[in-house]
C-alpha cells in the first residue's frame, strides 16, 4: 500500500489498550445487530430504533445504510402523524362539523293553529322561536361562534404542527454538526443535511423553510473558512444557492450569481491553489455575462480580465495544476470555433463572436507570457504542456499566417517533457507524430 508521504511506524499496544479496542468493537457490533433486528421487522416507528441509529452514527458516520434507516424512522415516526403533503393542506375537523349542523326539526315545523293565525298586516308579528325557545338570530350567532372556535382550533393545530416540525429539523441538523466538524468530507453527512433541507420545503411554510436554507448557506461559508478546498462544501454550496434562487418569492427573486462570483474571488485571493473555487468560477462565468446582458465588447473585456487574473496566479505558482485548469478553460474559449449562435450556446462560449484576428492576438500574448515563466521555472512540466497545446492550436487556425512558435522550438519543448516525465513516453511519442504531421 502506498504511504502517501506518511511514515509508517509500528504501534505497540498494551494489553489494556487491546482490551479497550475489543470492547469498542463488541459495543459497535451489538448496536448493529439490534438495528438489523428492528429493520427486519420494519419497526421504523419505534423510537428505540431511532435512538440506536444516533448511537452508532456517533461511532461511525460513514455507515451510510444507517443514515437511510434514520430517514425512514423520521418519515415513519414523527412525521407520519402529520400530513405527508404540504403544511397548509391539512383539513380542519371543525369546518365540516359546523357546515353539517342543522337546526331543530321543531323549529321548522308549523303549529297546528297556524291556519287561524291573525293577518300579519293587522296584528304585530311576534318573534319566532324554536322548541328550545331560542330565536333564529341566536342560532346564527351560535353557528358563527362555533365556526370561529373551529377556525381558531385549526390555526392552533397548524401552528403546533409547524413548531413541532421546526424543532424536529433543528434537532436533526444540530445532531450532524459535531459529526460534520469531525468528518468534514463524509458524503453521507452532507447528504443527510440535503435531505433535511428538502424535507423543510415539503413540511414547512415557504418563508420558514427559506430561513433554514439561508442559515445553511452561512454554515457552509464557515465550513469553507475552516477548509477552503473542501469540495463537498463547494458542491453543497451550489445546491443551496440553486434552491434559494428557485424558492424566492416572485417579487423578491434575485439571482445570486454576482455575489457567488465575488465569493470565489475572495477565496482565491486567500488561497490561489483552490481548485474548487476556480471550478465554481468557471461554472458561473457564462451565466454572469448572460445576466448582465453583456455585448461582444464587454465579453471580450471580461475574458481579458480573467486571463490576467489567471496569469497573476501562474506567476506566483506555475506548478499549481488548478491554476492551469482555469487558464486552459479560458483558452478553450479562444481556440474553440463556432459557426452559429446555437453552436456557441451549446458550447458555452464566453465570447462567441470573437474574430480570428482577436483569437490569434490572445494566443500570441498568452504564449509570450508563458515563455517568460521559463526564465525562473524551467523544470515545471505544466509550462511546456501549455506552450505546446496553445502553439498547436494557433497553427491549426491558420498555417499560412505564420506561427506563434516554430517547429524547432516546439520539438525542444517536447524533449524537455520527455526529460521531466519519462513515464509518459507513449504520450510524448503520439504528440511528436502530431507535430511532424502538422
Amino acid at each position: 500500500m502506498a504511504s502517501h508521504g506518511i511514515a509508517r511506524t509500528n504501534r505497540n499496544r498494551t494489553e489494556q489498550q487491546r482490551q479497550q479496542d475489543l470492547d469498542r468493537i463488541k459495543k459497535y457490533r451489538d448496536l448493529d445487530d439490534q438495528i438489523q433486528v428492528h429493520v427486519k421487522q420494519s419497526n421504523y416507528d419505534d423510537p428505540a430504533l431511532f435512538h440506536l441509529t444516533t448511537k452508532i452514527l456517533r461511532l461511525n458516520p460513514e455507515y451510510y445504510t444507517i443514515w437511510n434507516v434514520r430517514r425512514r424512522c423520521l418519515i415513519s415516526g414523527s412525521l407520519s402523524r402529520r400530513s405527508a403533503g404540504l403544511w397548509h393542506s391539512r383539513a380542519s375537523p371543525s369546518t365540516s362539523r359546523s357546515v353539517t349542523t342543522k337546526p331543530s326539526c321543531a323549529a321548522s315545523s308549523p303549529s297546528p293553529s297556524a291556519a287561524t293565525r291573525p293577518d300579519p298586516a293587522t296584528s304585530p308579528s311576534p318573534k319566532k322561536t324554536g322548541a328550545s325557545g331560542t330565536t333564529p338570530e341566536a342560532q346564527d350567532q351560535d353557528k358563527e361562534k362555533e365556526t370561529s372556535e373551529g377556525q381558531d382550533k385549526e390555526k392552533a393545530d397548524i401552528a403546533a404542527d409547524i413548531a413541532a416540525d421546526i424543532a424536529l429539523v433543528q434537532s436533526e441538523l444540530a445532531f450532524t454538526i459535531p459529526l460534520l466538524i469531525e468528518f468534514p468530507k463524509c458524503y453521507w453527512i452532507w447528504g443527510y443535511r440535503s435531505f433535511l433541507l428538502s424535507l423543510c420545503d415539503r413540511i414547512l411554510p415557504a418563508a420558514v423553510a427559506r430561513d433554514f436554507w439561508v442559515a445553511e448557506l452561512a454554515l457552509d461559508s464557515k465550513m469553507l473558512t475552516k477548509d477552503r478546498r473542501n469540495f463537498h462544501a463547494w458542491t453543497y454550496r451550489r445546491f443551496i444557492v440553486a434552491a434559494l434562487e428557485s424558492t424566492a418569492a416572485a417579487e423578491t427573486t434575485r439571482s445570486m450569481t454576482e455575489s457567488e462570483f465575488e465569493y470565489t474571488y475572495s477565496m482565491i485571493k486567500v488561497d490561489l491553489s483552490n481548485f474548487s473555487a476556480w471550478h465554481n468560477r468557471s461554472k458561473l462565468a457564462l451565466r454572469l455575462l448572460d445576466e448582465r446582458g453583456a455585448d461582444d465588447a464587454a465579453r471580450k473585456k471580461f475574458l481579458d480580465q480573467e486571463l490576467e487574473l489567471a496569469r497573476e496566479g501562474l506567476n506566483v505558482g506555475p506548478e499549481d495544476q488548478s491554476l492551469w485548469y482555469y487558464h486552459q478553460f479560458l483558452m478553450d474559449q479562444i481556440t474553440t470555433l463556432s459557426v452559429s449562435k446555437e453552436d456557441a450556446d451549446a458550447k458555452g462560449l464566453i465570447v462567441p463572436n470573437l474574430s480570428l484576428a482577436d483569437r490569434k492576438e490572445f494566443i500570441d500574448r498568452e504564449v509570450a507570457e508563458i515563455k517568460d515563466l521559463l526564465e525562473d521555472y524551467e523544470d515545471v512540466k505544466l509550462i511546456y504542456e501549455a506552450l505546446l497545446e496553445y502553439a498547436m492550436a494557433y497553427r491549426a487556425m491558420s498555417a499560412s499566417d505564420g506561427e506563434t512558435a516554430n517547429q524547432d522550438e516546439m520539438m525542444a519543448w517536447l524533449a524537455k517533457l520527455r526529460e521531466l516525465d519519462p513515464l509518459r513516453q507513449g504520450r510524448w511519442d503520439d504528440l511528436e507524430k502530431s507535430l511532424k504531421a502538422a
